[in-house]
């Protein structure tokens, strides 16, 4: 990666989807900077991870590209967790999916292995490229702001400052490209916007990449008609009109949640404030 497009000069830092958010991670690590990443899948990686982490449940993400129904089921036995499988096949089969919805509704449950394109496989990657990883999502934008501030305060003083890495997944076109979805983009604003108001006298200009900057504006242009905004764009009306208005609903419960799922030896595991 070259310097420009690192973004070095600020602590928050924002790129979209795996090439990027890993290119971020690696160049930081190769700095000698201990990176945080902040991944937001809204609909629906993260937004599932939140509502298992709120029943106490870890979440393995597993990697899509590494996909067959056989092995993730293997990883799941080996790990004695429940299997997420697709939403399309819930519809016929019920159980838990890559629906927040029905993760509520299946009550609570020790471990959950969560395959998914976008989100659950940008997690592995970063944890694999040396960054700690949280999941955020509307529900718990406030949460991990908080969370952030706690750790850049508990790095003061340090040779070298945490990078903040924050990634709105996108969706996936179907020839593979990358689709960036705009809840994913208000999704990481809410959590700029957070901990920019949080510092206050620190959120200068070296706080906020421009990328990361651009991202909370978007954010505060929405915040007044969520609901409206995450139903009628192209994601939520996706959802909608494929019979998954819940899952819109739960997405949009904002700072509902107080919880951080962190990364933690393969699973996302609850952490309060």
């Amino acid at each position: 990666m070259h310097p420009w497009h690192s973004q070095d000069q600020h602590v928050v830092r924002l790129d979209w989807g795996p090439t990027a958010a890993e290119a971020l991670t690696t160049y930081a690590v190769a700095a000698g900077s201990p990176v945080c990443a902040v991944v937001v899948d809204v609909l629906s990686f993260t937004t599932c991870v939140s509502v298992a982490a709120d029943a106490g449940t870890r979440v393995h993400p597993y990697r899509w590209e590494d996909d067959s129904d056989g092995d993730a089921r293997a990883f799941a036995d080996e790990r004695g967790a429940t299997l997420a499988v697709p939403r399309s096949r819930s519809r016929e089969e019920g159980g838990v999916s890559l629906s927040p919805s029905s993760i509520r509704a299946a009550g609570p449950m020790r471990d959950l292995v969560l395959p998914s394109p976008n989100g659950s496989t940008i997690a592995a990657r970063l944890a694999d490229a040396g960054a700690q990883v949280v999941a955020a999502s509307l529900r718990n934008g406030a949460a991990v702001a908080g969370w952030l501030v706690d750790l850049l305060d508990s790095t003061v003083g340090s040779a070298r400052p945490p990078a903040v890495v924050v990634v709105p997944a996108g969706e996936r076109w179907a020839d593979g490209s990358l689709r960036p979805a705009v809840e994913d983009l208000w999704g990481a604003g809410a959590v700029v916007a957070a901990l920019a108001g949080r510092l206050e006298h620190r959120a200068g200009p070296l706080l906020l990449s421009p990328e990361a900057e651009a991202a909370g504006t978007a954010w505060l242009a929405v915040e007044g008609r969520l609901d409206e905004a995450l139903t009628g764009c192209a994601s939520g009306r996706e959802l909608v009109e494929q019979g998954w208005p819940d899952d819109v609903a739960v997405a949009g419960e904002l700072d509902a949640s107080q919880v951080v799922p962190v990364l933690v030896d393969g699973a996302f595991t609850a952490y309060g404030r």
